[in-house]
């Protein structure tokens, strides 16, 4: 009889619960119902997930978050309980009171809730996981009673706001995981400060302990001054508002564009990362900071930072260097200070302003707004203010309005190519007398009209003629900071380009090393009067190689134009070049497996730089192993510029009918069609990598029915499962198994046929250093072949041409 009581007691107790599991919302909860370690909420398109999770495979901390659902790498976007970690997994419970909070407790502890104040109870309160991914209590009668996205963690969502709310008292501020595998918040965070100016930070520590490490400039009209590049992300749709309640900065996705894109501050960096679907992995589509500019007040008060100069910090014209001596080794944190003292007492008509153009402005934490104000009446109101040392728009839309003044020293500027905005520094009327830009203009007309006096004597006038000549070329060079070299310089350094100081040939003249007086060893790449270039080709080339700055490439040091010579003055790289490494018996068992893997991650870093990173695309066109130098720590550094092409905008790809570049790297289509795109460079790097690692060139193809290239043999042997034949025997004994096997796959995946089908540099770098599961690569580009055993392909190896790699070298103006 106790049974069957105990039975029926049991039965009603479940019969009980069970409405109340089930009514349960697969996006919701509502009062007094709960979900537990191993349940979920998910948003009701499937967007986004909430429940618990576990940083790591050994971690015994348990947090409350919302990630990505259907995305195979997890991707936490919002952590509820940061700073209170649960230690052990058992009894938890989210739970939605009585009172209308959410509590996360174990053991009826409570670990994090939510506080609204107001009674929610009679109003019906549920929580709901948005399709948006924010968390959202709401009721009958008010909007939402509180949400998730007012207290973001360390990433921004579209339609998160970054700011601050004047109605709730509160900042909303990304702060970084403490580690990636740690979501306690740590030392960095991104936000705004309430300057009367106000603008956004990159911060180091705490409270008043905080350190500005990077700037990101005001909103003004167009986008933050500190990232002008944000106007070409067409997909992407920002706002800045501002008014009584709150003032944020926040961003859409175009519905048009199914990208899926996230901003996220890591330990040191701001990242906005796209997911790639057919790669099935995050890709960085921009970072911050992105260059060494971007360090806060890096070259002090009035220092300008130009990136594309070999020294970046410069000062302003009408200043110079505070401590000259610390200027000359880099150290630029005392700034500039001006020529001439002003003197704003003595009269309005001492002092004026000049106009500089295409800059992040100064830090504005002394600015002040008026933002109904036009430009004339700003620097009225600047003028007569001896304190007032510079003025700007706020907005710089549609022909500019609004005025911000700045008071005391200007800090933390950068010069922009592209996109930067106009600043008026207060000056004083001696300088203002000095023309800018009159130099080269003056010398270039008083070479002319000497040469026009002189013009009844033929010598004179070849005399005159030689003058304008050097004048214009220096007038040419005159926006490039790079040492112009003399003729005589080099000469002396090179021994007078002696046969045994070179040390190469390329497609386009000789490469000879040489010593300056001052003990510093350089590369002369001595350009061959055959090449077909101009003084126009050259300077452009010389233009674009002094812009790039990348540790994976390689450091032009300046040029030298004499009559019809030209020659580019580099570092010089005591390893050589990485052709003269693993196609050399001797030098090749000199590169175990981890510095020929750390030699390819530096050419996918430097490559990925090119095609992304830089301020203009730059599709390199004859990436080969003798176009990669290393330095005495064999670190790589991409080289040779000369047959470059750079694209604005949106620009990826383009044609042409002069084919440049080395067959056996060529990509097909661009062999073929003269269709070059970022995809033809990854094709070249897949058959770099392949040589790194086999130690064998990939011979040009030709068209014979028994013969394969390198690709084609590892092509069919990859097929075949023995892939592994291919390696090189010096690295047998140092080589990763799965390291190798991957770096091949990845290698096959960049030489498909089909430019579609290649990954994109970014790709790439994510596929060799994580363990992201890979496609099966498609057949490679001019592989043909009708070997179908292990014996004939052995024997094909064997028996095949021994052809090296011809390089074209006609050049096509960019």
């Amino acid at each position: 009889m106790d049974i069957i009581i105990t039975f029926i007691i049991t039965l009603t107790y479940i019969l009980l619960l069970l409405p109340y599991k089930l009514s349960i919302a697969a996006d919701s909860i509502h009062l007094s119902q709960s979900i537990t370690d191993g349940q979920t909420l998910v948003s009701q398109d499937g967007t986004f997930e909430l429940g618990f999770f576990r940083p790591d495979a050994n971690s015994n901390r348990t947090y409350l978050g919302i990630w990505f659902k259907n995305i195979p790498v997890r991707q936490v976007v919002w952590v509820a309980n940061r700073v209170n970690p649960i230690t052990a997994s058992d009894s938890i419970m989210l739970t939605m009171n009585s009172t209308g909070n959410l509590v996360l407790t174990q053991n009826s502890t409570a670990i994090w809730f939510t506080n609204i104040q107001q009674q929610a109870l009679n109003n019906n309160p549920v929580a709901v996981l948005l399709d948006s991914g924010n968390l959202v209590v709401r009721n009958d009668r008010e909007g939402y009673l509180w949400q998730s996205f007012d207290y973001p963690s360390d990433t921004m969502l579209p339609g998160m706001k970054i700011g601050r709310s004047f109605k709730l008292g509160q900042d909303w501020k990304l702060t970084s995981w403490k580690s990636p595998q740690d979501p306690s918040p740590g030392e960095f965070s991104w936000g705004l400060v309430l300057h009367d100016y106000p603008e956004y930070y990159m911060m180091k520590g705490r409270d008043s302990r905080e350190v500005k490490l990077s700037r990101y400039g005001p909103w003004n009209g167009k986008h933050l001054s500190g990232l002008p590049e944000l106007r070409y992300i067409t997909w992407v749709n920002y706002e800045f508002v501002t008014n009584k309640d709150e003032i944020f900065y926040r961003y859409s996705l175009n519905k048009t564009n199914s990208v899926i894109s996230i901003i996220v501050l890591n330990q040191t960096t701001l990242f906005r990362y796209v997911w790639i679907e057919q790669d099935r992995n995050w890709r960085t589509y921009r970072s911050f900071p992105k260059d060494f500019c971007d360090t806060y007040g890096l070259c002090g008060a009035y220092g300008n930072c130009v990136i594309t100069k070999g020294q970046v910090c410069q000062c302003f014209k009408g200043f110079s260097p505070k401590s000259p001596q610390a200027w000359t080794i880099s150290d630029w944190s005392e700034g500039c200070v001006r020529d001439e003292p002003l003197r704003c007492n003595s009269g309005m008509n001492k002092v004026g302003f000049v106009k500089f153009e295409g800059l992040k402005v100064p830090d504005t934490k002394h600015a002040w707004l008026n933002g109904n104000m036009g430009l004339e009446e700003c620097r009225e109101k600047c003028l007569n203010n001896c304190s007032c040392m510079a003025y700007a728009n706020s907005n710089i839309s549609g022909g500019g309005s609004g005025c911000v003044l700045w008071f005391g020293d200007l800090i933390d500027i950068r010069q922009f190519d592209d996109g930067g905005q106009d600043l008026y520094i207060r000056m004083s009327a001696s300088m203002l007398e000095e023309g800018t830009e009159q130099g080269n203009e003056g010398r270039i007309i008083i070479a002319i009209i000497i040469a026009s006096i002189c013009g009844l004597f033929l010598p004179s006038t070849c005399f005159a003629w030689r003058v304008w000549r050097k004048i214009a070329e220096r007038s040419h060079m005159a926006d490039i900071d790079l040492p112009l070299f003399d003729l005589a310089t080099i000469v002396i350094a090179t021994n007078g380009f002696s046969m045994n100081k070179k040390i190469g040939e390329g497609g386009f003249g000789p490469v000879y090393w040489g010593k300056l007086a001052t003990g510093q060893e350089i590369a002369v790449k001595k350009l061959s009067s055959l090449s077909g270039q101009g003084i126009t080709e050259f300077i452009n080339e010389v233009k674009l190689i002094a812009q790039l700055q990348h540790r994976n490439l390689v450091n032009l040091l300046g040029c030298c134009i004499h009559g019809n010579e030209r020659m580019l003055i580099y570092e010089y790289m005591d390893n050589g070049s990485l052709h003269s490494f693993i196609f050399d018996d001797t030098k090749s068992k000199l590169l175990k497996w981890h510095q020929r893997f750390h030699i390819i991650c530096g050419i996918a870093r430097g490559l990925l730089y090119l095609h992304q990173d830089s301020r203009l695309r730059i599709i390199h066109r004859d990436l080969k192993a003798s176009n990669v130098l290393l330095d005495q720590d064999l670190n790589p550094k991409i080289s040779d510029f000369g047959t470059a092409k750079t694209f604005g905008g949106d620009q990826t790809e383009g044609n042409t009918k002069r084919i440049i570049g080395t067959y056996g790297y060529m990509a097909p289509e661009y062999a073929t069609k003269g269709m070059f795109s970022m995809k033809s460079d990854v094709f070249s790097f897949g058959v770099l990598l392949l040589e790194i690692i086999c130690g064998k060139r990939n011979r040009a193809y030709y068209h014979t029915d028994d013969t394969l290239n390198l690709a084609g043999e590892a092509w069919t042997l990859w097929k075949m499962g023995k892939a592994l034949e291919l390696i090189d025997s010096n690295i047998v004994e140092s080589y990763v198994e799965s390291q190798v096997l991957r770096c091949m796959h990845v290698g096959l995946l960049c030489m498909q046929q089909n430019p579609n089908d290649r990954p994109i540099m970014a790709s790439v770098i994510l596929m060799l250093a994580s363990e992201v599961e890979l496609e099966d690569p498609k057949e490679p580009g001019f592989f043909y072949s009708n070997i179908s055993n292990q014996s004939s392909l052995r024997q094909s190896r064997k028996d095949r041409s021994s052809a090296y790699e011809v390089t074209i070298s006609s050049f096509d103006p960019r």
